[in-house]
């Protein structure tokens, strides 16, 4: 069971930590490449605990509102690439929004806490495939700055040959 308290401190060890920011956007760039996102529900996951590193996976583990359960499609695509995914029904711990004098908790101006079922999504993901992903994206920067690069060169050399061609038919 997950509160809010807790995935909040999680995502704040996430932005204090370089590292661990680096290992979640290899993690989140890997399910964007495998196309995870078009299946249904994907795109609105929330992060609740993660990413937890060892030496050969890193895993993440993901919540949905309970009518909003992920495609399976989606887990299965990252099955095939050698993730393991594990589904399961949790409950979270959310503060109700005050209304009314019930909704606050006796004692105190806090509003009363409720436990609302949701999808958890634990993915295990190989760290071979991060770095795959990742060194694909490097090479694909590196190609394209040199193309634009030999582009510009082209271009240049094109108009000082047309200069030439222009001078020569002038004089």
């Amino acid at each position: 069971m997950h509160n809010t308290k807790e995935i909040l401190q999680n995502i704040q060890t996430i932005y204090e930590s370089n590292n661990s920011l680096k290992i979640l956007k290899d993690f989140e760039r890997v399910i964007d490449e495998l196309d995870v996102y078009v299946f249904e529900n994907w795109i609105k996951g929330e992060l609740v605990q993660g990413p937890e590193d060892s030496r050969y996976w890193t895993s993440c583990t993901f919540m949905w509102p309970i009518k909003d359960m992920p495609d399976k499609k989606g887990g299965y695509r990252l099955v095939e690439y050698g993730c393991k995914v594990t589904y399961s029904k949790e409950m979270v711990s959310n503060v109700r929004k005050i209304k009314e004098p019930d909704d606050i908790r006796p004692g105190t101006k806090k509003g009363k806490i409720d436990q609302e079922p949701v999808w958890s999504v634990t993915i295990k993901m190989p760290k071979k495939l991060m770095v795959d992903i990742s060194q694909g994206y490097k090479n694909l920067d590196s190609n394209q700055v040199q193309d634009s690069t030999n582009g510009i060169k082209n271009k240049i050399v094109d108009q000082s040959e047309q200069q030439v061609q222009d001078m020569t038919a002038n004089g």
